[in-house]
This record gives C-alpha cells, sequence and structure tokens, in this order.
C-alpha cells in the first residue's frame, strides 16, 4: 500500500483539486490514457483543468418539467399568435427565451433582471400581489412559479395564501377570451415543502373561486414522476398517479357574468 500511497500523493501534489476517490476511477484512467496519446502526438499542454464526469454524459437533457413546459407552450404561442403576450415569473433562460425567438414578450418579475440583450423581452419588474397599472392582455403565462408566491424564497413578503391571491391576480390580467397558461409541481395531494415550493393536487385549482368563475379549462397535459409529457389529458388522469410532476394548464377567460337584480 505504501508504493500506491506514495503514487497517488504524488499525484495530488500536481493535480491538487483531484481527491483519492477520483483518482482511483474508470474516468481518471481514462483521461490518463487520453493524456498520454496526446503527448505523444505532440500535442502541448499549457495547464491543467481536469473533468471527469463528461464522458459518460449524454448529449443533453430532453425530458424534465422544465424540458417539456417550455417547448410546449412556447409552440402554444406560437400557434394561436395572440396581439400581446405577457408572463409572469417564468424560466428566463427557457420558456421566455423560446418564445422571444419568435416574438415579443413582456417579462413580469419581482426580481431584478441586468438590462436584456434581446429586443423582443421587455421586462417590467413587478410584484403580481400589487398588479397595478399593469394591463390586461389576449394572452399570459405563469410557469412553475406560483407554487412559490409567499414563501418568501424569492424575497416575496409570506403569506399563506399567496398562491391564492397570485392566481387571482392572474384571471385578472387575462381578458375576456384570452388564454392563461399556468403550470406548477402536482403530486397526490396539497403540500407545503417550505421554503422551496408548494405541491398541489391536480384538481385543487379547479376550485379556486376566481378559476371556477371565470375559465374554462380547455386543454391539460402533464409531466409524470419519470419527466415524460402526457399529451392532451384528463386532469383526472393524473389524480393519485404522480408525486412530483408538473400540470400545464390551458385556460380560456370566458364572457364575465351577467348580474341581475
Amino acid at each position: 500500500m505504501k508504493p500506491l500511497r506514495r503514487l497517488l500523493s504524488k499525484i495530488q501534489k500536481r493535480f491538487p483539486i483531484l481527491s483519492v476517490s477520483k483518482m482511483l476511477t474508470h474516468n481518471y484512467r481514462m483521461f490518463l490514457s487520453h493524456r498520454r496519446e496526446w503527448v505523444k502526438q505532440g500535442g502541448a499542454i499549457t495547464g491543467y483543468k481536469i473533468i471527469l464526469d463528461d464522458y459518460a454524459d449524454k448529449a443533453g437533457s430532453n425530458s424534465g418539467h422544465y424540458f417539456h413546459q417550455d417547448l410546449l407552450v412556447a409552440g402554444f404561442i406560437f400557434e394561436k399568435a395572440p396581439k400581446r403576450h405577457v408572463d409572469v415569473g417564468s424560466r428566463v433562460d427557457g420558456f421566455v427565451a423560446h418564445v422571444a425567438s419568435f416574438r415579443q414578450i413582456e417579462v413580469l418579475d419581482i426580481r431584478p433582471l441586468p438590462p436584456s440583450a434581446h429586443k423582443n423581452i421587455q421586462f417590467i419588474q413587478a410584484d403580481l400581489m400589487n398588479p397595478a397599472n399593469i394591463e390586461k392582455s389576449d394572452s399570459v403565462s405563469c410557469l412553475h412559479a406560483i407554487e412559490h408566491f409567499g414563501l418568501g424564497r424569492y424575497t416575496d413578503p409570506i403569506d399563506v395564501n399567496g398562491h391564492l391571491a397570485g392566481i387571482k391576480n392572474l384571471v385578472d390580467l387575462v381578458k375576456e377570451g384570452g388564454t392563461l397558461y399556468i403550470s406548477f409541481p402536482i403530486g397526490k395531494a396539497d403540500e407545503v415543502h417550505y421554503n422551496a415550493h408548494r405541491v398541489f393536487h391536480p384538481q385543487s385549482i379547479l376550485k379556486v373561486p376566481e378559476i371556477d368563475k371565470n375559465m374554462r379549462l380547455t386543454r391539460f397535459d402533464f409531466v409524470d414522476d419519470r419527466g415524460d409529457l402526457h399529451l392532451n389529458q384528463t386532469v383526472e388522469s393524473a389524480v393519485g398517479r404522480l408525486k412530483y410532476g408538473c400540470g400545464i394548464y390551458t385556460f380560456e377567460r370566458v364572457a364575465d357574468p351577467v348580474h341581475t337584480l
């Protein structure tokens, strides 16, 4: 064992970023083999930044909540071509970027955003819990964000009913006949994983008074626990089968009810 320890100590002095456990892996032996071949071919080495985890990597990730919801809803907006689209809190380097590739998009978020380098992204720092002076739109989205409202994770005030207030304000942003795209984690029951996020029963949003009164569900898609997408499903089909999936709901704002005396 002493010769091995001396060898590992010698290697660590040369490559101090490596742990002993990494030096004993197959990937490290592959690195050494590749390095020998590089030097044999006369290649120069001007420094080391050893990366051992990419040998078995796939080309990329094509599953999961964000991958599927961002592409799916961006596709819906492309097909529907609304006059104006407003997004609240969705991922800028995912969904927002997808939409900005083919049209203008207004982005609202309580957090600041550095000046945009893209002409199609108009950013407004705003709190949806106090949505004063935000005009109604014929198309609104809020993807994987409503579950955080009121938990304080993003500097927002603590509010145990923050998600309900957020949903109400989202509905208020949608014009009559307009569309609301909203997604969030869904599971077997309503849960709070403090302070990361909430998880909702798939049918819970349908019982929110503002949704029940003003919105009609036109489409439901979901991502299951394995990260696979299920297109154009019934909400009931997701009940009881998920621990941490993602429900993607498309709502249409119906005509305001007529009040009679």
